[in-house]
């Protein structure tokens, strides 16, 4: 081929094929080869048909979006009731507890919440204080605590947890005591020591003690409360002895009793902090005894001439009093410290009796004999114990109770025979709760010192109403 022949050759293809494509156009209605190299490509698609779908895949999204919302929402309204349910399920939980006295006996143990589960309400809580799931997240909503001292066994006259709030406390009461002491009286002189020249009055003393008391408290508030008590006392003496003068190679028996109202006594007592686990509670009181009992000035005595000489006679009362004969004045301070598994308790107190002026006493075939003013000794009482929870329902307490007692005076001087004295007693005493409002206590008592009562019992039954 010729050099330029070529870009003739493709020029008149090139217009050949534009001759062919404008008739096509021109001709429409002629056949098209049906064959796969001639089929058309599809066209593509507007922008507005883009827009639309891509409107409606956001759409989809926002309503598959939508509807995950309202399941969530609808799950927390079921989580939210089950916390509703599980908070009742723990109040109803609680109140069982305190039905069957766990929680007492938890407070007893002065905390353990251990002992209670992992739901106990051992330890006081402040009130709006919520109480703790498994989950360590506040749930529902915790009792009213009233802020007084745990339970324990009485032991002491004064208890340690005063009467609610509007509720009073009716506590009979028995109480028995035995003591038996041996006296020696040297009248006379001394040669040599263990040689006497005289007379010998040996004496040994029986006493048996019974009294009755019925007492009452009413709470004001849950920090204070009123008592009244009044005492039924029975007692009985038997005194063993030979008389001096007499020359008597035998005993003779002098026998006395009496029985009536005692002394009936007035107490108020407050509590002053909140205490707890590891603190302690402080309980102020003040008692005050009257004289409405038989004095020992108003039986008779067995004396011919004056007792601190007699020598005829026993000297001794015909009837045995049930008061003491003097107004007392008693302010005392009683403290609680609960520390797990046990509570410690004590008390402090200071007895005042009043003098009185214008004694006299009635003498056996001498009338009355004026004694002028007499002063008994005041006491100072010291006592300290520990209580111990065996169950929900019985507890158990010891301790020790001290007193020092003074010298009584008459008309500004020591009576002839009068000495200072320490009374002690070792206290064990249990008590068992029938219900919530029903309690018996018992306590014995052991002396320890050769004044004090030998052995004396004592049984409470304080019911709430």
């Amino acid at each position: 081929m010729k050099p330029g022949s070529w870009r003739n050759a493709w020029t008149a293809g090139c217009l050949g094929a534009l001759v062919f494509g404008a008739a096509s156009a021109q001709d429409t209605s002629a056949p098209v080869p049906a064959t796969a190299s001639a089929a058309p490509a599809p066209a593509p698609a507007s922008p507005n048909e883009l827009s639309a779908a891509i409107r409606q895949s956001l759409q989809a999204q926002a309503e598959r979006l939508d509807a995950m919302r309202s399941q969530i929402a609808m799950q927390d309204e079921q989580i939210a009731a089950m916390k509703r349910a599980l908070a009742a399920q723990e109040a109803d939980y609680r109140a069982l507890r305190q039905a069957v006295g766990l929680d007492v006996l938890d407070r007893q143990r002065g905390g353990n919440v251990a002992a209670g589960g992992r739901m106990a309400t051992a330890l006081p809580m402040p009130a709006g204080e919520a109480v703790a799931s498994a989950g360590n997240q506040p749930v529902g909503q915790a009792p009213e605590d009233d802020g007084r001292p745990p339970p324990v066994a009485q032991i002491f006259d004064q208890p340690g947890v005063l009467t609610p709030r509007g509720h009073f406390v009716l506590e009979p009461s028995y109480q028995f005591g035995y003591s038996s002491n041996d006296r020696v009286a040297l009248i006379g002189y001394t040669v040599i020591p263990a040689v006497l020249i005289g007379l010998i009055d040996a004496r040994q003393v029986k006493t048996t003690t019974q009294t009755g008391a019925l007492a009452l408290r009413y709470g004001l508030t849950n920090r204070f409360e009123l008592e009244l008590r009044v005492p039924y006392v029975y007692g009985h003496t038997d005194t063993i002895s030979r008389e001096i003068f007499t020359g008597s190679a035998t005993d003779r028996v002098f026998k006395a009793s009496g029985h009536g109202i005692g002394d009936v006594e007035a107490t108020a007592r407050y509590q002053f902090n909140d205490g707890g686990a590891d603190r302690p509670y402080y309980i102020g009181w003040l008692r005050f005894k009257s004289r409405t009992g038989k004095d020992p000035f108003e039986v008779t005595t067995d004396c011919v001439n004056r007792c601190v000489q007699n020598a005829t006679g026993t000297g001794l009362p015909l009837q045995l009093p049930t008061g003491s004969g003097f107004y007392s004045l008693q302010p005392g301070l009683t403290w609680l410290y609960p520390s797990d598994p046990v509570v410690f308790f004590g008390n402090v107190s200071y007895l005042h009796n009043f003098p009185r002026s214008g004694v006299s006493r009635n003498l056996l075939l001498a009338g009355r004999e004026s004694l002028g003013r007499v002063k008994v000794g005041d006491i100072v009482d010291v006592s300290l114990g520990m209580g111990l929870a065996l169950n929900d329902k019985a507890s158990f307490s010891i301790g020790y109770d001290q007193s020092f007692v003074g010298v009584t005076r008459q008309n500004g001087r020591v009576v002839a025979g009068s000495a200072r004295s320490v009374l002690g007693s070792l206290l064990i005493g249990g008590s068992y709760r029938f219900s919530d409002k029903r309690s018996m206590n018992f306590t014995l008592g052991v002396g320890v010192t050769r004044d004090t009562p030998d052995a004396t019992v004592t049984v409470r039954v304080p019911m709430m109403y």
